[in-house]
Protein backbone atom coordinates (compact mmCIF):
# COMPACT_ATOMS: atom_id res chain seq x y z
CA UNK A 1 0.00 0.00 0.00
CA UNK A 2 1.26 3.73 -1.01
CA UNK A 3 1.92 6.17 1.60
CA UNK A 4 -1.29 7.86 1.74
CA UNK A 5 -3.54 5.40 0.16
CA UNK A 6 -6.51 4.13 1.53
CA UNK A 7 -7.41 -0.01 1.76
CA UNK A 8 -10.55 -1.57 3.51
CA UNK A 9 -10.97 -4.83 5.09
CA UNK A 10 -14.58 -5.72 4.70
CA UNK A 11 -15.56 -8.37 7.43
CA UNK A 12 -19.08 -10.64 6.47
CA UNK A 13 -20.45 -11.93 9.54
CA UNK A 14 -23.03 -14.85 8.88
CA UNK A 15 -24.52 -17.19 11.12
CA UNK A 16 -22.10 -20.00 10.25
CA UNK A 17 -18.69 -18.48 9.22
CA UNK A 18 -17.26 -14.74 9.33
CA UNK A 19 -15.44 -14.40 5.68
CA UNK A 20 -12.77 -11.20 4.99
CA UNK A 21 -11.45 -9.61 1.63
CA UNK A 22 -9.02 -6.64 2.03
CA UNK A 23 -8.06 -3.82 -1.13
CA UNK A 24 -5.28 -4.99 -2.85
CA UNK A 25 -5.59 -8.81 -1.93
CA UNK A 26 -6.70 -11.53 -3.73
CA UNK A 27 -7.42 -14.24 -0.89
CA UNK A 28 -10.48 -14.97 0.74
CA UNK A 29 -9.88 -15.76 4.96
CA UNK A 30 -13.25 -17.14 6.87
CA UNK A 31 -13.17 -18.90 10.49
CA UNK A 32 -16.34 -20.07 12.24
CA UNK A 33 -19.25 -18.57 14.09
CA UNK A 34 -21.97 -20.31 15.63
CA UNK A 35 -25.38 -19.48 18.11
CA UNK A 36 -22.66 -18.73 20.87
CA UNK A 37 -20.19 -16.23 18.94
CA UNK A 38 -19.74 -13.03 20.61
CA UNK A 39 -18.20 -9.64 19.12
CA UNK A 40 -14.96 -10.17 20.99
CA UNK A 41 -14.35 -13.05 19.19
CA UNK A 42 -14.89 -11.44 16.17
CA UNK A 43 -12.26 -9.03 16.94
CA UNK A 44 -9.95 -11.64 17.77
CA UNK A 45 -10.86 -13.68 14.59
CA UNK A 46 -10.43 -10.95 12.07
CA UNK A 47 -7.18 -9.36 13.65
CA UNK A 48 -5.58 -12.57 13.60
CA UNK A 49 -6.96 -13.87 9.79
CA UNK A 50 -5.99 -10.32 8.46
CA UNK A 51 -2.75 -10.84 9.95
CA UNK A 52 0.00 -9.59 6.89
CA UNK A 53 -3.08 -7.58 5.45
CA UNK A 54 -2.25 -3.52 5.40
CA UNK A 55 -5.49 -1.52 5.80
CA UNK A 56 -6.72 1.46 7.24
CA UNK A 57 -10.54 1.07 7.73
CA UNK A 58 -12.71 -1.91 8.06
CA UNK A 59 -16.83 -2.17 6.78
CA UNK A 60 -18.80 -4.45 9.08
CA UNK A 61 -21.74 -6.75 7.73
CA UNK A 62 -23.92 -8.47 10.58
CA UNK A 63 -26.82 -10.11 10.28
CA UNK A 64 -29.33 -7.65 12.80
CA UNK A 65 -30.36 -4.22 12.77
CA UNK A 66 -27.85 -1.43 12.81
CA UNK A 67 -28.35 2.31 13.55
CA UNK A 68 -25.89 5.13 14.09
CA UNK A 69 -22.73 2.78 13.40
CA UNK A 70 -23.94 0.31 16.40
CA UNK A 71 -26.07 -3.29 16.62
CA UNK A 72 -29.17 -1.93 18.34
CA UNK A 73 -30.73 -5.29 19.82
CA UNK A 74 -28.92 -8.35 20.30
CA UNK A 75 -28.46 -10.78 16.75
CA UNK A 76 -31.06 -14.01 16.51
CA UNK A 77 -28.78 -16.04 15.58
CA UNK A 78 -25.09 -15.34 16.91
CA UNK A 79 -24.17 -15.39 21.02
CA UNK A 80 -24.70 -12.15 23.22
CA UNK A 81 -22.97 -8.97 23.70
CA UNK A 82 -23.45 -7.11 20.51
CA UNK A 83 -26.00 -4.57 21.16
CA UNK A 84 -23.83 -1.10 21.21
CA UNK A 85 -20.64 -2.91 21.15
CA UNK A 86 -17.94 -0.19 20.08
CA UNK A 87 -16.45 -1.73 17.09
CA UNK A 88 -14.33 1.57 16.08
CA UNK A 89 -13.03 1.38 19.48
CA UNK A 90 -12.12 -2.32 19.95
CA UNK A 91 -10.26 -2.85 16.14
CA UNK A 92 -8.33 1.03 16.48
CA UNK A 93 -9.61 2.22 13.01
CA UNK A 94 -12.49 3.96 11.45
CA UNK A 95 -15.44 1.42 10.88
CA UNK A 96 -18.71 1.53 9.04
CA UNK A 97 -21.61 -1.09 10.06
CA UNK A 98 -24.33 -2.07 8.15
CA UNK A 99 -26.68 -5.07 8.32
CA UNK A 100 -24.94 -7.79 6.76
CA UNK A 101 -28.60 -7.66 3.94
CA UNK A 102 -27.22 -3.85 3.26
CA UNK A 103 -23.94 -4.68 2.40
CA UNK A 104 -24.65 -7.23 0.00
CA UNK A 105 -27.15 -5.02 -1.08
CA UNK A 106 -25.12 -2.01 -2.33
CA UNK A 107 -22.63 -5.10 -3.66
CA UNK A 108 -25.76 -5.97 -6.12
CA UNK A 109 -27.28 -2.65 -7.22
CA UNK A 110 -27.93 -1.81 -11.16
CA UNK A 111 -30.64 1.29 -10.54
CA UNK A 112 -34.15 1.65 -9.96
CA UNK A 113 -36.28 -0.05 -7.34
CA UNK A 114 -34.20 -3.27 -5.94
CA UNK A 115 -35.33 -6.07 -3.30
CA UNK A 116 -32.34 -7.79 -1.44
CA UNK A 117 -33.15 -11.18 0.26
CA UNK A 118 -30.39 -12.93 1.90
CA UNK A 119 -31.38 -16.93 2.13
CA UNK A 120 -29.60 -18.20 4.59
CA UNK A 121 -29.23 -18.87 8.22
CA UNK A 122 -31.89 -15.73 8.45
CA UNK A 123 -33.42 -14.00 5.78
CA UNK A 124 -31.76 -10.97 5.45
CA UNK A 125 -33.07 -8.09 4.00
CA UNK A 126 -33.53 -4.27 2.05
CA UNK A 127 -34.18 -2.15 -0.45
CA UNK A 128 -32.97 0.30 -2.13
CA UNK A 129 -34.54 3.00 -4.01
CA UNK A 130 -32.93 5.19 -7.02
CA UNK A 131 -29.64 4.82 -4.61
CA UNK A 132 -31.20 5.31 -1.27
CA UNK A 133 -30.62 2.36 0.91
CA UNK A 134 -33.87 1.21 3.03
CA UNK A 135 -32.95 -1.23 5.58
CA UNK A 136 -35.90 -3.33 6.61
CA UNK A 137 -36.21 -6.79 9.26
CA UNK A 138 -39.22 -8.29 7.26
CA UNK A 139 -37.98 -11.44 8.13
CA UNK A 140 -39.42 -11.31 11.48
CA UNK A 141 -42.89 -9.89 10.37
CA UNK A 142 -45.39 -13.05 10.78
CA UNK A 143 -46.14 -15.06 7.93
CA UNK A 144 -48.31 -17.91 8.97
CA UNK A 145 -49.22 -19.70 11.96
CA UNK A 146 -47.86 -17.42 14.23
CA UNK A 147 -44.69 -17.88 12.28
CA UNK A 148 -42.33 -15.21 10.67
CA UNK A 149 -41.34 -15.54 7.11
CA UNK A 150 -37.52 -16.19 8.49
CA UNK A 151 -39.21 -19.56 9.94
CA UNK A 152 -40.53 -20.48 6.62
CA UNK A 153 -37.35 -19.47 3.95
CA UNK A 154 -34.24 -19.51 6.44
CA UNK A 155 -32.52 -22.39 7.43
CA UNK A 156 -34.94 -23.67 9.63
CA UNK A 157 -37.82 -24.07 6.86
CA UNK A 158 -35.64 -25.86 4.66
CA UNK A 159 -34.33 -28.00 6.92
CA UNK A 160 -37.67 -28.58 8.41
CA UNK A 161 -39.68 -29.01 5.48
CA UNK A 162 -37.44 -29.94 2.52
CA UNK A 163 -36.13 -28.28 -0.37
CA UNK A 164 -39.08 -28.44 -2.28
CA UNK A 165 -41.53 -27.55 0.14
CA UNK A 166 -39.17 -24.23 1.40
CA UNK A 167 -38.87 -23.27 -2.37
CA UNK A 168 -42.62 -23.16 -2.89
CA UNK A 169 -42.70 -20.99 -0.06
CA UNK A 170 -39.35 -18.61 -0.93
CA UNK A 171 -41.59 -18.48 -4.21
CA UNK A 172 -45.20 -17.23 -2.38
CA UNK A 173 -42.93 -14.67 -0.52
CA UNK A 174 -40.98 -13.47 -2.97
CA UNK A 175 -44.32 -12.96 -4.65
CA UNK A 176 -45.81 -10.81 -1.45
CA UNK A 177 -43.04 -8.72 -1.61
CA UNK A 178 -42.85 -7.98 -5.32
CA UNK A 179 -46.82 -6.82 -5.11
CA UNK A 180 -47.34 -5.01 -1.90
CA UNK A 181 -43.57 -3.26 -2.40
CA UNK A 182 -43.86 -2.84 -6.04
CA UNK A 183 -40.13 -4.08 -7.05
CA UNK A 184 -38.73 -4.05 -10.67
CA UNK A 185 -35.77 -6.13 -9.19
CA UNK A 186 -35.25 -8.70 -6.85
CA UNK A 187 -32.19 -10.11 -5.90
CA UNK A 188 -31.58 -13.46 -3.81
CA UNK A 189 -28.24 -13.38 -2.39
CA UNK A 190 -26.80 -16.22 0.59
CA UNK A 191 -25.67 -19.45 0.76
CA UNK A 192 -29.05 -21.33 0.09
CA UNK A 193 -30.19 -18.99 -3.02
CA UNK A 194 -28.28 -21.66 -5.17
CA UNK A 195 -30.73 -24.22 -3.68
CA UNK A 196 -33.42 -22.91 -5.65
CA UNK A 197 -34.28 -25.31 -8.88
CA UNK A 198 -36.27 -22.39 -10.62
CA UNK A 199 -36.19 -18.86 -9.87
CA UNK A 200 -39.27 -16.86 -9.14
CA UNK A 201 -40.22 -14.46 -11.79
CA UNK A 202 -38.39 -11.18 -11.85
CA UNK A 203 -35.61 -12.31 -9.77
CA UNK A 204 -32.31 -12.74 -10.48
CA UNK A 205 -29.27 -14.41 -8.18
CA UNK A 206 -26.92 -12.25 -6.45
CA UNK A 207 -22.87 -13.28 -6.25
CA UNK A 208 -21.57 -13.56 -2.10
CA UNK A 209 -18.71 -11.31 -3.78
CA UNK A 210 -20.82 -8.79 -3.97
CA UNK A 211 -21.23 -8.33 -0.02
CA UNK A 212 -17.33 -7.55 -0.59
CA UNK A 213 -17.95 -5.21 -3.44
CA UNK A 214 -20.93 -3.62 -1.10
CA UNK A 215 -18.06 -2.99 1.71
CA UNK A 216 -15.58 -1.34 -0.35
CA UNK A 217 -18.43 0.93 -1.96
CA UNK A 218 -19.54 2.31 1.58
CA UNK A 219 -16.40 4.40 1.63
CA UNK A 220 -16.87 5.81 -1.71
CA UNK A 221 -17.44 9.36 -0.47
CA UNK A 222 -13.84 9.54 0.98
CA UNK A 223 -12.50 7.01 -2.07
Amino acid sequence: MRGGEMATLVVDVGGNNVKLRCEGYDERRKAPTGPDYRPGQLVADVQRLATGWNYTRISIGCPGPVAGNRVVRELVNLGPGWREFDFEKAFGVPVRLVNDAVMQAIGSYEGGKMLFLGLGTGLGNTMIVDGTIIPMELGHLPYRKDRTYEDYVGNRGLESRGRARWEAHVHKVVRLFQEALLIDDVVLGGGNARKLKELPPGCRIGDNENAFIGGFRLWDDQA
